[in-house]
């Protein structure tokens, strides 16, 4: 039997999977007639099964540290094998605190093609120490020099919607014209739409403004990443995404959002006065509205690999025969979004992290 078995549903595309199992064809510009551009993110599926199966190992245990170093050891490890020379340039942790994927750290075989990286070995730490729902672990890639790097910039103010809904809001707009318009769109009173927040005391007054539009707050305490694409997945409640949240999660939502249609605007927020002054001088416009492709330029991939349950994956099962993962995996060119399920042998474990198996 076969270390993995693997299932793969495709959208928007007529290609089987087997269409993709050919010679790498490294390219992130016009593709070729003869055959389709490697689609590599149908290798980076191995990056977060090998991060989240670790991580899932520490879920509910209450030890986020442990987790997180788990999920990172696992994906550094299997990244060393992938076909490719990357540069991180949204990362988890700085140089000095290795073993974090520090950003400008160079990841893959060194190979072509030459992207960008963004990883996430868990969105949401929190949930996966406490066992609850809705952690992922992601990676996203882009070409070379394509992707926004937020500096010194930790947060941003976030608009993200699904394929119905982009175009139609912007962060220039009040909350209420914003749902307004949101629900004439997608043909549903604002009173059923579902607006998804990050549980913080910053959102008071945000959720305030919401609810006294009529709309439903969905509100999460962590995982933003996996809150902008539940607006971009059919029935998972989310309608739009709002509020202040990480501005890396922003930069990897919108490599999952381009696939997915959706949309997502940002515009860089901080508290620090002296961050502020300072803006111009770094090369950042804080007035500035940063678009999907402004954050991540180009034909982009992403990849998601569930550690706990959450809106359109569910998260690691530990079984007699190994573990089963679930991921989603997006490329933007083609519009290709797939969901995949992995089964994972005990005794092959080893050759996907050395985190712990």
């Amino acid at each position: 039997m076969p270390s993995s078995i693997v299932a793969a549903a495709s959208w928007h595309e007529s290609h089987s999977f087997s269409a993709f199992v050919v010679a790498p064809h490294y390219s992130f510009g016009v593709q070729t007639p003869a055959r389709p551009d490697r689609n590599i993110a149908l290798e980076l599926i191995r990056v977060t099964e090998a991060a989240a199966i670790a991580a899932a190992r520490w879920s509910g245990r209450g030890d986020k540290i442990a987790a997180d170093k788990a999920a990172v050891d696992a994906m550094r490890h299997v990244l060393t094998s992938v076909t490719m020379d990357g540069v991180v340039v949204i990362g988890e942790g700085e140089k000095d605190q290795a073993p974090m994927l520090f950003n400008g750290e160079h990841v893959g075989d060194g190979r072509p093609p030459l992207v960008d990286v963004a990883v996430d070995p868990i969105d949401g730490t929190r949930p996966t120490a406490k066992g609850q729902n809705g952690a992922l672990s992601v990676i996203a890639i882009s070409g070379r020099g394509t992707m926004f790097n937020p500096g010194p910039f930790f947060y941003a103010e976030k608009l993200a919607v699904g394929p119905k809904g982009r175009g139609v809001v912007s962060l220039e707009a009040t909350v209420k014209e914003n749902l307004t318009e949101l629900s004439k769109c997608l043909n549903k009173p604002v009173q059923e739409l579902g607006v998804v927040v990050l549980e913080r005391p910053r959102h008071d007054d945000l959720v305030a403004e919401i609810r006294d539009a009529g709309a439903r707050v969905v509100s999460i305490g962590d995982g933003d990443v996996a809150g902008a694409i539940a607006t971009a997945w059919p029935h998972s409640g989310a309608d739009i995404l709002m509020g202040v949240g990480g501005t890396p999660e922003a930069v990897i939502a919108a490599a999952a959002l381009k696939g997915l249609g959706g949309e997502i605007q940002s515009r860089l927020w901080t508290e620090d006065e002296e961050l502020k002054k300072s803006a111009s001088s770094l090369g950042y416009d804080t007035q500035k509205i940063l678009t999907t492709d402004d954050l991540v330029g180009g034909d982009c991939f992403f990849c998601a690999t569930a550690i706990t349950d959450g809106d359109f994956l569910r998260g690691v099962r530990f079984h007699d025969f190994g573990a089963t993962t679930q991921s989603l995996v997006v490329r933007s060119k083609s519009g290709t979004v797939r969901t995949i399920e992995t089964f994972h042998r005990h005794n092959k474990l080893n050759e996907f992290t050395i985190a712990g198996f």
